[in-house]
């Protein structure tokens, strides 16, 4: 027997032919969605359900009430769903029911809550190559983002990609093997990676699915009409999006280009270094985004770590974050009160999308209401600050009484999750409706009177008028009293515990009662398209308002911060000077059971305090420091205020990390390896406006030619005019502060600590001067090494340490030596 001529698996074939072979079909029988054959084999032991056999194919099924979270766990394993549902009633069908996919699933297209995460984005990301450009297009579904940036080469791209952390990306077929858009896969890993028609991504096709979309003549006034690169990667992830998948974009009203001069340039290293964002399946705690988001909503939520991870490089847009800070700072009680009323809103962002896109049920409505409800409140708090920032925010904040007063009085209070089974409309709304109810309502009362009569008339008490799908309405006699039924009773079935009848007078009132039903139902799902409808149409506005909600959450995030934890205004200037007054760690000086923080101060410039060169023991708080510098520069340049005593921060292009030892052994690239990779990423790169944050360079090789390669680089950051950047350059080398004899813009540095007895105490205090030894040997005392050894080692260190000066009493790795061929005999060669 052949599962081949049956006509639902006939169908089945002819479905799932038509998709990519990788996406499961989730198909769609009575109250299950069934999956079959291979399908059915890859999806059993991930959702761990039963795996069977019908006529020999291999089927397991779940309940369609419930598919969202089985859903869910496919998505996260980064599989793609097709989902096959009935198109026609089965009850009106003539033979098979008809059946077609109505939308794909995928990692980078979710848009139900329970498979999203409230405080980051979720993107499908389009990435192409063209001619010497780099598009990269970022589109989010749930809310409507959608955005495009172009970049020269791979390496940024990878690092915007990076940041932006997509859920899905498709790029041309062409281009997978592409080395570089390898490269720049290679980068976001895990996301899944789809393949996407070339000629989608070529510009004419690109540009006319843009238009289209958007119902417009050109792309100029999204300002990309002549970035073809961003073009081509924005229409092929559109078109993969609502013709590869059949997903909506109706929510996609308009197109965001993000240019990278705009913002503070930060690397993976850095965001990495500074602990400025999660990893990837990482904790929150003991990052940045931990300490500074007190957001009150989930718009806000995304829009704080969108500004941690893209800091402005603008001063005037900067201060005008920081004034408004300072308006809410200055006033708690207005402080106070907006994010109580923030506290009101829901993630009305997502629920616009989610209902824009045909989607959502009356409950998203509800939800959408409160939030739109709670919008003029917002609105005035926000406007009574004194800050333009927080005034123009609050303009862009259109208030929808009218859809608030549709919604409240067509949809009860606490409405179905489904959106077909009734119970939805408001009693009062549709006159029509409350006529239908009322007609099923008399039905059911006259069914109980009925039962009444017919028990009083027949004299059997066990009597009872029930209903089910299957039979509708009927009259049970247990089986004791069966054979005391009436003649009119028509026998329908026989149970072990007793018999089913039906009669005419019952059947004539189950039509009336089932039609009024029926249309009541069917009319309340039509009243609730219309009022999905009239909110769909509210899309553009309403996305307006939850943008600047959310920027206005994370400003008030931002000052509840600098309340609650002491920061300052920092003073921003387009000099060259780095001031801070005791400046602090803001994510050190929080974590639990930490010791007092020891605060400290800062002085870099462009001239004679370009370069810091910090020594000290381990664990005397070198890297926190380097690191805190960074940390206050980064934050001053998302608008917050800082952790220090005062802070004057120059506005800065770049803020370069080369921090701590790891390998890439994936990749074949030792620690050392990637070190001197990162090192040179600084070199090449760097500028008068940049932030270099140095903790140990050339520590993966042998002593001297790791201090040969650190004295070098620091001689390369103070003499290449086109480098020169503010440098804080953290180091074991103590020999490197010789620097300062020979070089004017170098200023040591050291980690205070008091030595006695042979033992030290860290006093975590930055004071001007260098040290002569790095305390290594202390160190390992205190970590627990046998005696014998710590002894032997400083025997080994008093020999190493002779002979340091020259004979005129100056620093030997100082001196200038005249290169000749025998110069390169003495460092092995690599090749």
């Amino acid at each position: 027997m052949s599962d081949s001529i049956t006509p639902m698996m006939a169908q089945y074939r002819r479905i799932k032919a038509q998709l990519p072979p990788d996406v499961i079909l989730f198909f769609r029988l009575g109250d299950f969605y069934e999956m079959f054959q291979d399908d059915a084999r890859e999806v059993a032991p991930l959702l761990n359900i039963a795996l069977t056999r019908r006529n020999g194919v291999p089927m397991c099924g779940v309940p369609y009430h419930s598919v969202d979270s089985y859903l869910a766990r496919l998505i996260r394993a980064g599989r793609r769903v097709a989902i096959c549902d009935q198109t026609e009633d089965p009850a009106l069908a003539r033979g098979i029911v008809r059946r077609d996919v109505t939308r794909i699933v995928s990692p980078g297209s979710v848009i139900e809550d329970n498979m999203l995460e409230s405080a980051r984005h979720n993107f499908l990301a389009g990435v192409c190559r063209c001619g010497d450009r780099i598009g990269i297009a970022l589109l989010e579904l749930s809310t409507g983002f959608f955005a495009v940036e172009e970049a020269s080469d791979a390496a940024f791209a990878a690092e915007e990609m990076r940041k932006a952390g997509p859920a899905e990306i498709v790029v041309p077929e062409g281009q997978r093997g592409d080395g570089c858009i390898a490269g720049i896969l290679e980068a976001v890993k895990p996301a899944a990676v789809v393949s996407g028609d070339d000629w989608t991504f070529e510009i004419d096709a690109a540009r006319s699915f843009l238009t289209a979309h958007f119902k417009v003549h050109s792309l100029e006034g999204f300002g990309c009409g002549d970035l073809d690169a961003a073009v081509c990667a924005a229409g092929g992830a559109l078109y993969y999006s609502k013709e590869t998948l059949r997903r909506s974009a109706a929510q996609v009203k308009s197109l965001r280009l993000l240019r990278s001069a705009d913002f503070l340039a930060l690397d993976q290293s850095t965001l990495a270094n500074l602990d400025l964002l999660p990893a990837p399946g990482r904790p929150r705690e003991g990052t940045l985004l931990a300490v500074l988001d007190t957001t009150r909503t989930a718009m806000g939520a995304r829009r704080m770590r969108e500004w941690i991870a893209r800091p402005l490089a603008s001063r005037q847009r900067i201060e005008e974050r920081l004034h408004a800070v300072e308006a809410l700072t200055g006033d708690r009680t207005l402080l106070a009160r907006l994010r109580d009323q923030l506290g009101r809103l829901r993630d009305f962002e997502r629920l616009i999308g989610r209902i824009a896109a045909g989607g959502g049920n009356a409950r998203d409505l509800v939800a959408l209401a409160e939030s739109l409800d709670a919008l003029p409140d917002t609105k005035q708090l926000a406007e009574s600050a004194d800050s333009p920032l927080l005034a123009g925010l609050a303009r862009s904040i259109a208030c929808q009484p009218e859809l608030v007063r549709l919604i409240a009085s067509a949809i009860v209070d606490e409405p179905p999750a489904g959106v077909r089974d009734g119970g939805m409309i408001r009693s009062g709304f549709s006159p029509e409706l409350d006529e239908l109810r009322k007609i099923a309502a008399e039905g059911r009362q006259w069914l109980a009177e009925y039962q009444a009569r017919e028990q009083q008339r027949t004299g059997i008490k066990t009597l009872k008028v029930r209903h089910n799908k299957v039979f509708g309405y009927y009259i049970e006699i247990s089986k004791g009293q069966a054979a005391l039924a009436p003649p009119d009773y028509e026998r329908k079935q026989t149970l072990t515990t007793g018999e089913r009848f039906i009669t005419t007078e019952l059947k004539e009132y189950e039509s009336r009662i089932t039609g009024a039903q029926d249309k009541a139902i069917a009319l309340e799902h039509e009243i609730f398209q219309q009022v999905r409808q009239a909110a769909a149409e509210k899309t553009a506005e309403i996305q307006a308002a939850a943008d600047a909600v959310a920027s206005i959450d994370a400003l008030a995030s931002f000052a509840e911060r600098a309340s609650a934890l002491g920061y300052v205004k920092p003073a921003m200037s387009d000099g060259d000077r780095l001031l801070i007054r005791g400046g602090r760690h803001p994510v050190v000086e929080q974590t639990p059971q930490a010791e007092r923080f020891v605060p400290n101060d800062t002085h870099l410039d462009c001239g004679e305090n370009q370069i810091m060169i910090l020594t000290g023991p381990n664990m005397a708080g070198k890297s926190t420091y380097i690191r805190q510098v960074g940390l206050i520069v980064v934050m001053a340049h998302m608008g917050s205020f800082v952790p220090a005593d005062s802070a004057e921060i120059c506005v800065v292009d770049r803020v370069f990390t080369r921090v701590g030892a790891g390998d890439d052994l994936s990749r074949g690239r030792s620690t050392f390896l990637v070190e001197m990779q990162e090192t040179a990423n600084i070199l090449n790169n760097a500028t008068p406006r940049s932030l270099v944050i140095l903790d140990e360079i050339g520590r993966g090789t042998s002593t001297f030619d790791g201090i040969s390669i650190a004295w070098a680089v620091a001689e390369y950051l103070h003499n290449n005019p086109r480098v020169k950047a503010k440098t804080l350059f953290a180091t074991h080398y103590h020999e490197l502060t010789d620097l300062a004899l020979t070089l004017k813009g170098v200023k040591n540095y050291t980690v205070q600590v008091r030595e006695s007895g042979g033992r030290i105490v860290f006093l975590r205090k930055i004071v001007p001067g260098g040290s002569d030894k790095s305390y290594g040997i202390h160190v390992a005392r205190l970590a627990g090494l046998p005696d014998e050894v710590i002894e032997r080692a400083r025997e080994i260190l008093a020999n190493l340490e002779e002979g340091e000066m020259n004979e005129t009493g100056q620093p030997k790795i100082a001196r200038r030596r005249r290169r000749t061929p025998k110069d390169d005999s003495r460092q092995m060669r690599l090749f």
